[in-house]
């Protein structure tokens, strides 16, 4: 299975399909997913970084960078 840096905590998140794990027939889910922000930035981001997020308002590549100094 193929697996990206989240650009929140830097850990090393699954990423399902693609020709990866064809041979292996292994299953994992896809741990994260790429955002589009309010500031038109991506970012590719696991779980439970995107749950640290605000949502009280629009979210920004600050944010972002924010999540490495509170985990």
């Amino acid at each position: 299975m193929a697996s990206q840096p989240c650009d929140g905590c830097g850990e090393s998140v699954s990423i399902a399909g693609g020709i990866a794990n064809i041979w292996t027939q292994e299953s994992r889910p896809t741990e994260g997913i790429v955002l589009e922000l309010g500031d038109g930035t991506e970012h590719f981001l696991c779980y439970d970084c995107i749950d640290r997020l605000p949502d009280d308002r629009e979210v920004r590549a600050a944010d972002v960078a924010a999540l490495d100094d509170r985990a």
